[in-house]
C-alpha cells in the first residue's frame, strides 16, 4: 500500500476469526450500501445486494458512550486530525496539548481513515475510524466512536461514498 505511515494487514491475524471481514448473509430492510453498526455483536456491516453484508469486527463505545441512530456520512479523511473532546481530557489531563489537534499519523487515535457522522448539518461528533490495536476490536472500547483496524477502515473507505446512510443500532436490538 501507498500509505505515508504503517498500516499492517497482519494485524488481522491478532483479532478472532469472528471479527475478521467476511461477506455474509445479512437481512434487512436497509437499502443496498448502507452502513449498520450492531453494537451488541460489535459488528459493522456494509449491507450489499441480494442479502448479503460485508462484516467488519469493531470497537464500540463504552457503556454509556454510544450514540444510537441514523446518520449520514459527509466527510471522509485519510489520516485525519484527533482533536481530544473536553471528556477526553477530564479523563486523561496529559492529552490536554493536543487540544488544537493531534496530526494524523503513527500515534494519532483516529488511525488511517475518518467517516464524519452527520444528522443534517450537524456533526454527531461520533466517527468510525482506524485503530492501530488488535485488542481494541470486539469489545466495548471506545469513548463512543466506533473503529475498524487500520487495514478494515481503508478497506470500507474505499467502499462508501459522501451521503452513505448509517444505523448505530442500540444494544438491545
Amino acid at each position: 500500500m501507498d500509505e505515508p505511515h504503517p498500516v499492517f494487514e497482519s494485524d488481522v491475524r491478532e483479532i478472532p476469526q469472528e471479527f475478521r471481514r467476511q461477506t455474509v448473509d445479512y437481512e434487512t430492510k436497509e437499502p443496498p450500501s448502507t452502513v449498520v453498526v450492531d453494537t451488541k455483536r460489535c459488528y459493522l456491516f456494509h449491507v450489499q445486494e441480494g442479502g448479503k453484508a460485508t462484516r467488519y469486527g469493531v470497537g464500540v463505545g463504552k457503556a454509556g458512550r454510544t450514540w444510537y441512530g441514523a446518520a449520514e456520512i459527509k466527510r471522509k479523511e485519510k489520516w485525519p486530525v484527533w482533536v481530544p473532546t473536553p471528556e477526553h481530557i477530564a479523563e486523561h489531563p496529559k492529552i490536554v496539548k493536543w487540544i488544537h489537534g493531534m496530526p494524523g499519523g503513527k500515534n494519532n487515535p483516529m488511525g488511517a481513515r475518518a467517516l464524519y457522522l452527520y444528522q443534517g448539518d450537524v456533526d454527531t461528533v461520533i466517527r468510525i475510524h482506524g485503530a492501530y490495536k488488535p485488542d481494541l476490536i470486539g469489545k466495548r472500547s471506545t469513548a463512543g466512536c466506533i473503529s475498524l483496524l487500520n487495514i478494515e477502515v481503508i478497506h470500507l473507505y474505499d467502499r462508501v461514498e459522501l451521503g452513505t446512510r448509517v444505523v448505530i443500532l442500540p444494544p438491545d436490538v
